[in-house]
């Protein structure tokens, strides 16, 4: 295993929402182009060991999507989605990326992300594209506070407008 000098992590956002409502938001991935900046599309069954399919926009060529493989690794509702990319005869890049929700209270919650960039190419991976992953990472973690944030937000709206019916 490559040591934490090939790891990303993102910012740790601070949610003003319940860490279910927070998994929600990260396991609905059709919503993803609606709020994800960084991974404009996830396609997956979401079944452990299975592909998942992930969309980021190209840094090097604006408006062009780069389409990973990497695969189901951990499912852990409300706490933790994981996918990892292995080598494969295409490509000797290897990598475990980690989503962590930490339920703070009864409506409230932490989230980061991590990428942990695996095997030979990790110090490559790492020098060219590890600002890029973070500088995405933080931006996903920004922007799923503000979407969980917002649909906590309009659910309270709405059972407050409803117990005052």
């Amino acid at each position: 295993m490559s040591d934490s000098k090939y790891l990303v992590t993102s910012i740790k956002v601070q949610i003003n929402a319940p860490a279910s409502l927070v998994w929600d938001v990260l396991v609905d991935l059709d919503k993803y182009p609606q709020w994800n900046p960084y991974t404009v599309r996830v396609e997956s069954t979401l079944k452990m060991g299975e592909p998942v399919n992930l969309f980021l926009p190209n840094p090097g060529q604006p408006g062009e999507l780069v389409h990973v493989i990497e695969h189901l690794a951990t499912f852990d509702r409300p706490r933790q989605l994981s996918w990892e990319m292995s080598p494969s005869e295409h490509s000797a890049d290897a990598a475990r990326r980690d989503q962590y929700i930490e339920a703070t209270g009864a409506a409230t919650c932490t989230y980061f992300t991590t990428d942990l960039f695996l095997g030979p190419t990790a110090p490559v991976v790492m020098e060219q594209h590890g600002e890029w992953v973070r500088q995405g990472f933080d931006a996903v973690a920004r922007s799923l506070k503000m979407r969980a944030e917002s649909l906590y937000q309009n659910v309270a709206l709405r059972e407050q407008y409803l117990a005052q019916r």
